[in-house]
């Protein structure tokens, strides 16, 4: 069994076992519990009913969480010609094929998203053993895989301004980024919501039963906080 250092110990103290909490409830605990010495992050987790070996029970998906993700994303275009030039003009921090297919797989992966154009793909096909169990390979399904030009400098802003990927694991479960702990508790709130409208719109058409079991709010450091799934889905519709 792991071990638990202080902090946590003392943070698990505050959260009433077996309960479900609102997400109103769960992001204002958060702020209650001991903080690390650094910004933590702020992550969700998600059981779902899935068989994850069925192709048609796949979740993979993208949200643009309203308040961004926190972080610095580094975004990767595989692109030639004209689509090059206007991914660097977007604000790409690196385009190109070539050059970048070769660099990967000589090891190079200093980049946290990768778009690629539709006319690349045959180039780029070859990474997804490399790209693809780090959840980087530009797929249609996500959004990453672009057909037209003048949509690529969206597909980028997104990326850089929030646009969280997310898929489901051999387990059938989610793990995803949602912000920072220093987030104010309307940004959380609102991060999270929009997270889950967008869980709830994937759910595959093959998924009998019970689609989303559990959800997990937490941080880096901190114990998780469940919280009262079918809530969270009603909550959804403020965002319309």
């Amino acid at each position: 069994m792991a071990k638990h250092g202080k902090r946590y110990l003392a943070g698990a103290k505050l959260i009433e076992p077996g309960r479900k909490y609102t997400i109103d409830e769960a992001v204002d605990l958060l702020d209650q519990l001991p903080a690390a010495k650094f910004d933590e992050t702020l992550e969700i987790h998600a059981r779902l009913g899935i068989d994850p070996r069925q192709a048609d029970q796949v979740v993979r998906s993208s949200v643009v969480l309203p308040h961004g993700s926190g972080r610095v994303v580094r975004v990767l275009v595989f692109a030639a010609g004209e689509a090059e030039r206007a991914a660097l003009d977007a604000g790409a921090d690196y385009a190109g094929t070539d050059e970048y297919v070769q660099q990967i797989n000589a090891g190079w992966l200093e980049f946290d998203a990768a778009v690629a154009m539709a006319d690349q793909m045959s180039k780029v096909g070859g990474l997804g053993r490399i790209l693809g169990r780090r959840g980087l390979m530009p797929n249609p399904r996500s959004g990453t895989v672009v057909r037209e030009v003048e949509d690529l400098p969206g597909v980028i802003r997104e990326l850089k301004g929030g646009r969280v990927e997310f898929r489901n694991d051999r387990s059938g479960n989610i793990h995803t980024v949602l912000g920072k702990r220093s987030f104010t508790p309307d940004q959380k709130r609102e991060n999270t919501l929009a997270f889950v409208d967008a869980l709830n719109r994937a759910k595959p058409s093959g998924v009998k039963g019970i689609y989303c079991r559990t959800l997990t709010l937490t941080t880096t450091m901190a114990p998780g906080i469940d919280l009262d799934v079918a809530d969270a889905i009603a909550r959804t519709s403020e965002l319309s």
